[in-house]
């Protein structure tokens, strides 16, 4: 794959590791809900599933060009395990930027990442949910409930939300760290049992349909920590978002808080939570407590558009909030006061649905259905694109980034990102706010990609967005 920025060539190695397959599901049971699995390395070959598709983002993701891929970016034909991890040479002047590595399976599609010291957690639309330590494959444990749409940590809790509207919980067992046992799901079956018995507890969530307010019963399609890591946040297709304790799985609250899909959440600062739907609008709730608990008010409704919005971050250092949205834009708001925020402008490098966003120190970073990742760097109010990073032939569905350990205390502060795609890979990249900047004559080596012609781009906000369908995340 050439480094368009550098003009040099960047290769994987043909030689990968020969790793045993996983199989040999270790049933791990649970009274609560239906059977997971927790699985080893072992010569018997898991087969996965069909693949399972996600509803589709509201763009017409379908039809961008992952699958034209270069020869850079397909699976080695030296690889003969179903998980191989590729790395690229680099040298010294690469260290800092680039593509690390890619995490291969043939499996299902990735839609969660989540990245905690040394290991990284990825889920797919196969029920599995792999663990990687050090770039190499550890274990793994799988559920029953079809498609893992997010992943978060607190502490040593695993928590995992799905397609069957359930969240699940886990924990790495102390005897064996390859080993993961559920120790529950949200909500709880006493909680959920005590709360049917009351007529008082259900709501409407469908025409002649009631539910007990305390499950969804919708995909989840996100999952978010509060800033103190004591609350959950879950939002999903069924316009709700709910407010777990953590240290008793109790739910506090059940917001109706769009009108659509929720697609994103994230807690902030001032005690602020936002949330991103496909009713076009991002939305801010203010965290109160009262007396031993909590309860989220309306502050107040940043955006309204045509268009779904799709991924939301976090700046927390710069009390900086990103959206991203299915006409490819990325808005950000700035924090004026504790509840203020005003409008900074749009990040505008994609051609297609911004599916994810992350930040790290100063950088901002987006991943797109194009199948393409944008690194902005943010220096007093303003963004520059740094890099368009691709590699990935499917759309870029989730990232997680984490401090790159060897280069702590270093002027060249570095990090280590991982972007999970559609096309069933993980790819590994470093990234710094030292990359070189884009040039605008570099617009001509991306493949027809039309990126800005001065930097930084961003641009006054309109709330005129593109028509399309306001479909599902």
């Amino acid at each position: 794959m050439r480094d368009s920025r550098r003009g040099k060539m960047v290769t994987e190695s043909n030689t990968s590791s020969r790793r045993k397959k996983f199989g040999n599901m270790l049933l791990q049971s649970d009274p609560n809900d239906d059977q997971d699995y927790s699985f080893r390395i072992s010569n018997i070959s898991d087969h996965a599933s069909p693949a399972n598709h996600d509803r589709a983002p509201a763009t017409n993701a379908e039809n961008s060009p992952f699958n034209s891929s270069s020869i850079a970016d397909q699976l080695s034909p030296f690889s003969k395990s179903p998980w191989s991890s590729h790395f690229a040479s680099a040298d010294g002047n690469d260290y800092y930027t680039g593509l690390v590595g890619s995490l291969v399976r043939e499996e299902g599609h990735i839609y969660s990442l989540a990245a905690s010291g040394d290991s990284l957690y990825t889920g797919s639309d196969s029920k599995n949910i792999r663990v990687w330590k050090n770039q190499k494959e550890f274990s793994g444990f799988k559920s029953n409930s079809g498609l893992v749409k997010a992943i978060v940590i607190a502490g040593e809790r695993i928590f995992t939300g799905h397609q069957d509207g359930k969240i699940r919980v886990w924990k790495v067992s102390a005897k064996n760290p390859s080993v993961h046992k559920r120790i529950g799901t949200l909500p709880t079956l006493k909680a959920y049992i005590k709360s049917s018995i009351n007529p008082n507890n259900y709501v409407e969530v469908r025409r002649n349909r009631n539910a007990v307010w305390i499950k969804h019963f919708d995909a989840i399609s996100c999952l978010g920590l509060s800033e103190d890591q004591t609350l959950l946040y879950s939002a999903s297709w069924d316009k709700t978002l709910k407010v777990w304790r953590i240290s008793d799985s109790k739910c506090l609250e059940s917001i109706n808080a769009h009108d659509d899909a929720v697609n994103s959440v994230v807690a902030g600062f001032a005690g602020l939570v936002f949330t991103g739907s496909a009713d076009g609008t991002v939305k801010a709730w203010r965290r109160e407590l009262q007396g031993k608990g909590t309860k989220h008010f309306f502050s107040q409704t940043l955006l309204k558009q045509e268009c779904a919005v799709t991924a939301l971050a976090i700046d927390p250092s710069a009390t900086v909030l990103y959206c991203g949205s299915s006409d490819g834009l990325v808005n950000f708001w700035e924090s004026e006061s504790d509840e203020l925020l005003s409008h900074g402008g749009v990040l505008r490098g994609h051609k297609l649905a911004v599916l994810c966003l992350a930040t790290a120190g100063s950088l901002v970073i987006s991943g797109s259905a194009d199948t393409k990742i944008c690194v902005w760097r943010r220096e007093e109010g303003d963004h520059t694109c740094l890099s368009v990073l691709t590699g990935h032939s499917g759309p870029v569905k989730c990232l997680a980034i984490e401090e790159d350990r060897d280069t702590v205390g270093d002027d060249r502060q570095s990090w280590i990102m991982y972007s999970g795609s559609l096309d069933k890979s993980v790819k590994i990249w470093r990234v710094s706010p030292q990359m070189a900047a884009m040039r605008p004559h570099q617009q001509n080596l991306m493949e027809g990609f039309t990126m800005p012609q001065t930097f930084p781009s961003f641009h006054s906000f309109s709330s005129q967005g593109s028509r399309m369908s306001q479909k599902r995340r």
